[in-house]
C-alpha cells in the first residue's frame, strides 16, 4: 500500500499495532510508520475513544488491559503525529445523507460515521483490517486492508 495520499486509520489498525499479540501486529506497525513518515495519517474523535475503550478494558473482556495513563500516552503521540478531525456539523450533514444511500444498522452506524468523517473532510483512503465492514461506502471511499 502506498501511503501518498491521506488516509484515514481505523481503529482496529492501532489496536494491532499496540498489541504485540495480534497477528497483524508487524503489519499494523509497519503501516503506521509509512503514513507517519509522509504526514499522511488521520483520525477522529471517535477513533480515540474506541482506541481509548478497549486498550483501557481487561484483557479478560477482549481489552489490551493498559492502564489509563498508557492509554492516554499512546493517543497523545497518535494525536500529534496524525491529522486529527473534527466531527462538525458537516460530518453529521454528510453521516445522514450517507445513511439514506448506504442503509446501516446498529455497529455499522460506527462505520458510517468513519466514512462520513472522511468525506466531509475530503481524506480518500481508509487503512483497515477489516475491508468488507466497509465495502458499503466504497462508491465514496477507498478501502484498503492492512494486509495488501
Amino acid at each position: 500500500m502506498t501511503t501518498d495520499v491521506e488516509t484515514f486509520i481505523d481503529t482496529n489498525v492501532l489496536l494491532a499495532a499496540t498489541a504485540s499479540s495480534r497477528p497483524e501486529h508487524l503489519l499494523a506497525l509497519a503501516a503506521l510508520e509509512a503514513g507517519f513518515a509522509k504526514r499522511t495519517l488521520c483520525l477522529s474523535g471517535q477513533v480515540v475513544r474506541e482506541y481509548l475503550s478497549v486498550t483501557t478494558r481487561p484483557a479478560a473482556v477482549n481489552g489490551l488491559g493498559l492502564t489509563q495513563a498508557q492509554a492516554l500516552s499512546n493517543v497523545r503521540q497518535l494525536v500529534e503525529r496524525a491529522r486529527f478531525l473534527e466531527e462538525d456539523a458537516g460530518v453529521k450533514d454528510t453521516l445522514l445523507r450517507l445513511l439514506d444511500s448506504a442503509p446501516c444498522l446498529g455497529k455499522q452506524i460506527h462505520d458510517a460515521n468513519i466514512a462520513a468523517t472522511m468525506i466531509a473532510h475530503g481524506i480518500p483512503r481508509l487503512m483497515t483490517l477489516n475491508p468488507s465492514d466497509f465495502r458499503r461506502f466504497g462508491e465514496w471511499i477507498e478501502v484498503v486492508g492492512v494486509r495488501s
